[in-house]
């Protein structure tokens, strides 16, 4: 593990690499998420003292204390670098705008998408006018929540029935359309148990194996949370 004082960005943009920009309990949650899903991810925030905090949860996370609303700033650490930035600063509320537009506009950014924390309606406005690709709220959308939708597009839901087993239902993967279950075997591909698919209103619970998946169907299935993430993510 690289001392995180020492840490530079990437020479070439990594796509699926994530900037979470400020660490509170929300920014925290979505950090420990994405590493769970092991994704490149970085941390920064003003606070030394919320960046000590979280690297005592996450000792292998990327993080630096950074004033996010200083555009140098931001590039050094390498967040315009990521393909993905997460705000997750709540206030002051100008500190998240300022980083939401530096994100998206700054010259020479590679960010491809922003989501944004919103503490209010008239905060969501202002977010979007200055280019945030999708607003959240805390309250709607927990950060755990937001970190597993970066890293599975195609989850649906989730049902976790301890701290290592869960049930996902998950739109089919581009690579699963056209095949039956049995062509798929998924049980012993990816170790899963199908329990139903079909289309969303129409399920077939416990589908045969000459059952053909179809592009608007949806698989619900279950296994261990780490041989779940394994599954095509598109």
């Amino acid at each position: 593990m690289s001392d995180w004082w020492q840490w530079a960005p990437k020479k070439e943009v990594d796509q699926r690499g994530f900037a979470v920009v400020g660490v509170g309990r929300f920014g925290s949650a979505v950090c420990r998420e994405l590493i769970r899903n092991r994704s490149e991810v970085l941390a920064v925030d003003s606070s030394e003292r919320a960046i000590d905090e979280l690297r005592q949860l996450e000792p292998s996370i990327e993080a630096r204390v950074v004033d996010s609303t200083d555009e140098e700033s931001l590039r050094e650490a390498g967040v315009l670098e990521m393909g993905t930035v997460v705000v997750g600063i709540s206030e002051p509320i100008e500190a998240s705008i300022t980083t939401t537009l530096i994100a998206k506009d700054s010259d020479g950014s590679r960010v491809r998408q922003v989501i944004a924390r919103a503490t209010s309606d008239l905060h969501e406005k202002m977010l979007k006018r200055v280019g945030a690709d999708r607003v959240v709220f805390p309250s709607r959308m927990q950060g755990e929540r937001l970190g597993l939708e970066l890293v599975r597009p195609n989850l649906i839901e989730r049902l976790e029935l301890d701290d290592q087993t869960g049930i996902d239902e998950i739109k089919v993967p581009a690579v699963f359309v056209g095949r039956s279950l049995r062509d798929l075997n998924l049980r012993k591909n990816y170790l899963v148990n199908v329990l139903a698919a079909g289309p969303t209103k129409g399920l077939t619970v416990n589908p045969p194996a000459s059952f053909v998946l179809k592009k608007s169907h949806v698989l619900v299935v279950m296994g261990t949370i780490e041989d779940l993430q394994k599954l095509p993510q598109n």
